[in-house]
């Protein structure tokens, strides 16, 4: 069984006239809807811990699909994204962005996991703004104060949310999903992140 259904014949029939979509009527739902867009490599576990978080936000109708961007993993990374019915792409984050029929993005790393309740705070921040954004960290990722002595943040550690016209203009000159968020000015959602794992951590 998918754990997406991105089709968007079988998404208008069965999510946007249904109950979910009351709840959000107030942030001009129809017209707001994510496409989440994750970059990856050989990352196969973290990937699918991403993808799990995501089912609220598809069956609600407020993700419209999922790109993952691979770059070159060896893993069975194409197979838990083809299997979760997410868009595969062969290449970098740049091109992910240009396929995406959402106006508005979601960069999340392989292994974040977004709280629950998450889609609330989203869909007021891009109903109401147009500047980016990053989730607030749950308390079990907060640093401890040595980590933030030794090292600093990663600039995606935290997702971004962000207008895919404002995405495409900084992917044009093929940064990766991290040179994407590193130095933008960002508001703070009260929806929560559980951050994913440093590489080799």
């Amino acid at each position: 069984m998918k754990l997406f259904l991105f089709l968007e014949e079988e998404q208008s029939k069965n999510f946007l006239a249904g109950p979910m979509l009351a709840q959000h009527e107030g942030f001009g739902y129809a017209a707001r809807m994510l496409s989440v867009v994750i970059e990856t490599k050989n990352d196969e576990e973290g990937l699918a811990r991403t993808l799990a978080t995501l089912i609220g936000g598809a069956v609600e109708g407020v993700v419209r699909e999922v790109i993952v961007c691979d770059r070159g993993s060896s893993d069975h990374t194409h197979y838990v994204a083809e299997h979760a019915g997410c868009t595969f792409v062969e290449g970098t984050v740049g091109e992910g962005i240009a396929q995406a029929k959402g106006e508005w993005l979601l960069l999340l790393e392989p292994g974040a996991r977004l709280v629950d309740g998450w889609t609330d705070g989203v869909m007021r921040h891009i109903a109401r703004a147009t500047m980016a954004a990053r989730f607030k960290r749950s308390k079990s990722s907060a640093r401890p104060f040595w980590a933030r002595l030794a090292s600093r943040p990663r600039a995606l550690e935290q997702g971004l949310v962000i207008t895919k016209r404002q995405a495409a203009v900084l992917g044009r000159a093929g940064a990766d999903a991290e040179g994407i968020a590193r130095g933008l000015a960002m508001k703070t959602l009260e929806a929560e992140i559980v951050v994913a794992p440093a590489r080799g951590a």
